[in-house]
Parts: structure tokens; sequence; C-alpha cells
């Protein structure tokens, strides 16, 4: 009886935020561009129109109204350390949407509020997480985590270049939290999940090709840090549940990254052509996953759909492999990223040279 009080909760929270966001959107809209506050095209060089950005207001609004009436005094004071710092990442967004900064001092300005959930929240990657687990010193646990909350929440950042991906993604990854820590009696947890996966759906409504708003910097940093707090807080949990949970992965780290797979894959694949080209990690190129599947010929929505597809094959592979190791489902993970990769190498290479043979015969 109390699980199911708590899941109509959740619905609840979840509409709440929904309905407050979208009810705001409008307005947001309208705000920009009166203003003239708008992206610059120059950022998304797929997009010909000059489009409000900075949705991540809306977006954050309605999480933090809902959890203004859904967490108790308590749940603040164990939660306020998250809060601040995602409260300085949304300002750090908000600075870059304003006035955009260069990759150094964006990446400079993400420091602040990930110390502050790292050394004061104490949200930290102890061990490997595996049988032969080894505890980290606190020195190293720091720093595994920091780089691995810097890495994921720029990680999802970067996945933000078209209409809805980012948006699709994080609702793909904030449905499988939200459902497991409810499952696994982290209720809290879940509200936060939950809370801003409604107001992402109601942002997919003015996001959706052809997008009325972009989430920009304010949105993406501010998701990508809760969804890179929501994967720590994952595999420290699960790997403490007890072995004959019904709930539990036996694989924490490799279940987080097929959760996680669009926006790692994406960016580990960028990363390392660019410095096989001899170029900096930071330099803007169109090598993204979405950028091979719209020169397939793919539209803004067909992409964000594929994609999808891709994240949610990866985390049903997870539930099948839920009672074997990372030995096992690492190798796998990277096995199929590679096939992926190869997979989309052909095709293009396939599809200019029919563009090729068309541009003859049509000669």
């Amino acid at each position: 009886m109390f699980e199911k009080v708590n899941a109509y909760l959740l619905i609840l929270y979840f509409f709440t935020s929904f309905t407050i966001s979208i009810l705001f959107f409008p307005v947001l809209i309208k705000l920009l561009r009166k203003w003239e506050v708008f992206d610059n095209p120059i950022n998304h060089k797929i997009h010909k129109d000059f489009t409000p950005s900075m949705g991540g207001v809306a977006i954050l609004l309605g999480v933090v109204f809902t959890l203004l009436i859904s967490l108790p005094f308590e749940a603040w004071a164990n939660f306020k350390y998250f809060f601040v710092a995602l409260s300085l990442m949304f300002i750090t967004g908000l600075r870059d949407d304003i006035l955009t900064l260069d990759p150094k001092r964006k990446l400079f300005g993400q420091l602040m509020p990930v110390l502050v959930l790292v050394v004061f929240g104490q949200c930290t990657l102890s061990s490997f997480y595996d049988a032969s687990s080894i505890t980290f010193p606190t020195w190293l646990s720091w720093v595994a985590t920091i780089f691995t909350i810097v890495i994921l929440t720029n990680a999802y950042n970067l996945i933000d270049g078209i209409d809805g991906l980012a948006g699709t993604i994080s609702l793909v990854i904030l449905t499988f939290f939200g459902y497991w820590f409810f499952m696994a009696d982290y209720f809290y947890l879940s509200v936060i999940a939950f809370a801003l996966a409604g107001s992402i759906i109601a942002f997919l409504f003015f996001n959706w090709q052809p997008s009325k708003i972009f989430m920009g910097d304010t949105g993406a940093l501010a998701i990508g840090f809760v969804i890179s707090y929501l994967a720590i807080q994952f595999i420290n949990s699960n790997f403490r549940l007890p072995s004959d949970s019904t709930v539990r992965f036996e694989a924490s780290i490799s279940t987080a990254i097929c959760v996680l797979i669009i926006p790692v894959f994406d960016t580990l694949r960028v990363i390392i052509l660019r410095i096989r080209k001899f170029q900096s990690p930071f330099k803007a190129d169109r090598n993204h996953l979405h950028h091979q599947f719209l020169s397939l010929g793919f539209n803004h929505h067909k992409t964000t759909l594929s994609l999808a597809g891709l994240n949610i094959s990866f985390v049903v592979m997870a539930f099948i492999l839920r009672n074997q190791p990372d030995k096992l489902i690492l190798p796998i993970i990277i096995a199929l990223c590679l096939l992926v990769n190869q997979a989309l190498k052909i095709a293009l290479k396939y599809s200019l040279r029919n563009e090729t043979d068309n541009n003859k015969s049509s000669i």
C-alpha cells in the first residue's frame, strides 16, 4: 500500500513539473524574442535562423517548484550541497549563454559546483566496484569523481546539437534512474529524476523540429550535472545492495555506461578522432553521431529517434545481463560501439559514392 501511495505521488510530481514548465515556456519564448535574446547560429551551425535559447530556465523552474512542494525539510537538508552545486552550475550555463565563454573558461566555471558536490556533499566514487574492489584513498576518490562529473556533464552538453536530441536522450536516462531509485527505495532521488523528466517533456513540445527554443548551456549543463549526480548515486547505491536484491545489477559501472551510452560513446568517439588528427579535444567539428546521421539524409526527428532507440537498446541489454559482471559487459559495450561506428563509416562511404555517381550521371 505504501509503495502504491509513493507511485501515485511520483506521477503527481511528474505532472506538476510538466504543467509548470509547459505553461512558462510560451512566456519565456515571448520574453526572449522581445528582449532579442537569441541563440547565435554560429553555435548551432545546422540551424540557419536565430532561435531563442536558455530553455533551461523554464525546465529548472518546473523542477524547483515541484521539489518545493514534494521534499520535506529533512530532504532539503540532506541534499543541500547538491542543490547549491546545481545552482552554481545553472549560473555557469546562464553566463555562457549570455557572454559566450570560450571552452577553457567554461570548464573552469564548472569546477566550483563540482567541488562543492564532491568535497562538501561527499558524492564520490570509492572503488572499481567489482569483486576484487580496492578502496580509493580520499584524494584519488575526489579526483576520479571530479573527472567523471565534468566529463559526463560536458558529454551531455555536446549532444545538444539538433532539435529534440538532448531532451529525448535525457528522458531515457532519467526514466531509468527514476524507476530504479523508486524500486530500490530511494524515493527522493526518484522524485528528482521524475520531476526533471516532466519538465523535459514540456521542453520537447517546443524543441521538436522545427524548434522554437533551445535549452542552451543554461539547461544542458544543469541537466548533465543532475544526470552525472544520479549516475554516481546509482553506482554507489546499487553496489551497496545485498546480492539477493531483486533490483541489483551485478555490474554497477557497466550498467551506468549502458544508460549513458549516447553521450559517453559520442564524446569518446569525437575526442579520439580529434586526437588522431592532432587537434585540440576542445575544437568544434561535425563528427558527432547526430552529424553522421544528418549526412546520411536523416532529418532531426529521425536522427533523434534513431539515437534514442540505440540508447534504449543498451538499457535493455543491461537488464538482460543484469547478473553478469563488468568484465563481461564492458567488452560487449566496446564491441557494439565499434560495430556501430564501423557501420556508420560504411554507410557514409556508400552514401557519398551514390551521391557522386548521381552527380556524374546528371552532367
